[in-house]
């Protein structure tokens, strides 16, 4: 059963449609609920086990759950829509090539640019470019034209298209595939594509759980936390007493006695007045100095980002009744990852997760997959060597047993040079050596790159692809000059890093995106059954956080494990790949590393 939920006056408009999008028989007209109807209304259609289509989950979980009604399924237009748009998979078909003609730009959000980077030191923060959202007001027909349209383009999605890098079969048998020729007739791309927005639809319905639930958060620890870092609370506009004792340091030092450390221009004079020649204040110029100022200056910086992203403030209006609820944005980042919206969900720094405290009776339950991104490469390349090496140990200890005389740290930096295109340095320099032993491992992601320095798109595992080229980049790369011919290069090798890492990045979100549907699944399933059981609160990339009660951690850390197997099998198959996943069963987040 398919309903269309729209918006319509004071209520909603439903229509109950076919699985291609038409109106089913004796549906052709929506019905008219009103908005306080409307929670008891879908609470009793809910029985009927109901594909929810809407234009935005956020648009209307949200309210729904805070009336008390869970939903087991929906389909999102707008973040399925984006994937078919671009996606390779269905890049010939006409919801592709008219998806402008036919409302894109009202309907679906606009295409997400990148300018690809160097490797991060963070790999969290990578790729974090979060979209604006689609204009609202699409009217009840538009939105069942939209999902008949998607509809007709995932059916098309089996036949002739071109063929993405990171696009790989579900065996370790015969090579990775590549090239068009590799794909014309791949009779699994339709499943692989529907699997992609199911997960995506899951996932957004997830977020809004999440949102709701919140993370258990200890105020009063937190309070503990910043005391023992910067001291009591101040008056509103004034350091804390730790950040002011380390600027009347940084003053006497820099003899500077009005210095405002938190103005880059003026602590750029001050040092540059001092003899210390630097270009920015970043951490690793600053350390090149032996001033005995850069000390405290570090430990100004480490503190004042505390305060800033995480203090006083921060906790007064992102934390009620010991939970914190941020917005999460499902498909905020290019290849796949979630973003957040305010507060810094992805990014709660370890000085403060002893506020992530469980509630009495309750245990904290984190689990992360182990080296995803190297594992998830494995199985793209099919490479049987290099999964061998990853066999019942730990990934890099295998590689390096194979290939580096068992130094576990360059076989470390060798990989994941390979991954984000890092091709100097050290990793430049191990490089050879893990062609030499993984050629097929370091040809897909080097492909990859090709496909990237010549303009094409990449797609992950499960079908979405890279963002296209922009506008000028064949101009770009038609030079007249010496100088104009580097530049055209360096573009060229920018959007290289970017692919090869994309196809794994990318799939890693796949396989994630699969886990938490799966994870979500059984613990439904948990509490129709009357179960105890946990719930989703937190989730970062590779890492899931479950608030479970005490007598059902042993279930909850099974269901956990089943659905990262799960999500291997939807992906790829039956491999010999393991994904395993590490499991913390704690009181407090930092505990859990």
């Amino acid at each position: 059963m398919y309903l269309l939920l729209s918006a319509h006056a004071d209520g909603a408009a439903l229509q109950e449609l076919t699985a291609e999008g038409a109106p089913s028989p004796g549906a052709s007209e929506p019905w008219l609920v009103s908005r306080a109807d409307l929670p008891g209304v879908v609470r009793q259609l809910e029985g009927r086990r109901p594909r929810w289509i809407w234009h935005r989950t956020q648009d209307w979980y949200p309210a729904l759950l805070r009336a008390g009604v869970e939903l087991e399924r929906c389909y999102d237009l707008t973040l399925c829509g984006a994937i078919l748009a671009h996606s390779e998979f269905t890049v010939h078909t006409e919801y592709a090539r008219n998806a402008e003609r036919r409302g894109q730009a009202e309907a679906l959000p606009p295409p997400r640019s990148l300018q690809p980077a160097p490797p991060p030191a963070d790999q969290d923060a990578l790729f974090e470019t979060p979209a604006a959202g689609p204009a609202d007001g699409a009217t009840q027909e538009a939105l069942r034209a939209e999902y008949a349209a998607q509809q007709e383009a995932l059916r098309e999605a089996g036949g002739p298209a071109s063929t993405p890098a990171g696009s790989t079969g579900g065996v370790l048998a015969g090579p990775p595939e590549s090239g068009t020729a590799a794909r014309e007739n791949d009779p699994d791309r339709r499943q692989r594509l529907q699997l992609l927005l199911a997960a995506e639809s899951a996932g957004a319905m997830i977020a809004a759980e999440m949102q709701h639930t919140g993370v258990p958060w200890r105020e009063d620890l937190h309070e503990q936390i910043l005391a023992g870092y910067l001291g009591p609370r101040p008056a509103f506009g004034h350091r804390p007493a730790r950040l002011e004792e380390l600027t009347s340091t940084l003053r006497q030092l820099l003899k500077s006695p009005a210095l405002n450390p938190d103005s880059p221009q003026e602590l750029m004079r001050a040092l540059h007045r001092n003899g210390i020649e630097v270009k920015s204040t970043r951490q690793w110029e600053l350390q090149e100095s032996s001033h005995p100022a850069i000390e405290p200056l570090l430990a100004y910086k480490k503190l004042a980002r505390l305060h800033a992203a995480n203090g006083w403030a921060w906790l007064d209006a992102w934390v009620n009744d010991g939970r914190f609820q941020p917005e999460y944005v499902v498909g905020g980042v290019v290849s796949g990852r979630w973003a957040s919206r305010g507060g810094g969900a992805l990014q709660i720094p370890r000085q403060i997760r002893g506020a992530v405290h469980a509630d009495p009776g309750y245990k904290l339950i984190v689990a992360d997959a182990s080296q995803l991104e190297p594992r998830v490469l494995v199985a793209l390349a099919r490479d049987s060597k290099m999964a061998e090496a990853a066999r019942d140990q730990d990934l890099y200890a295998g590689i390096a047993a194979q290939g580096f005389g068992g130094d576990r740290a360059q076989a470390k930096i060798a990989l994941l040079g390979a991954i984000y295109g890092a091709t100097t340095g050290e990793s430049g320099r191990l490089m050879p050596q893990l062609t030499r032993t993984y050629p097929r491992a370091v040809g897909f992601v080097e492909q990859a790159a090709r496909d990237g320095e010549t303009g094409k798109t990449v797609t992950t595992r499960l079908g979405r692809s890279s963002p296209p080229t922009p506008d000028g980049w064949l101009r770009s790369q038609q030079s007249a000059t010496a100088d104009e011919q580097r530049r055209a290069d360096a573009i060229a090798r920018s959007r290289g890093r970017f692919t090869r890492n994309f196809v794994v990045q990318g799939s890693a979100a796949d396989w994630a995106a699969c886990w938490l549907a799966e994870l979500r699944r059984r613990l439904r399933a948990r509490r129709a059954e009357g179960a105890p059981t946990g719930e989703l609160v937190f989730f970062l990339h590779d890492e899931v956080m479950v608030h479970c009660p005490e007598n059902a951690v042993e279930d909850c850390v099974r269901a956990i494990e089943e659905a990262a197997n799960a999500a291997k099998v939807l992906l790829f198959g039956r491999i010999p790949v393991e994904f395993p996943v590490s499991v913390a069963v704690v009181d407090s987040y930092d505990h859990a590393k």
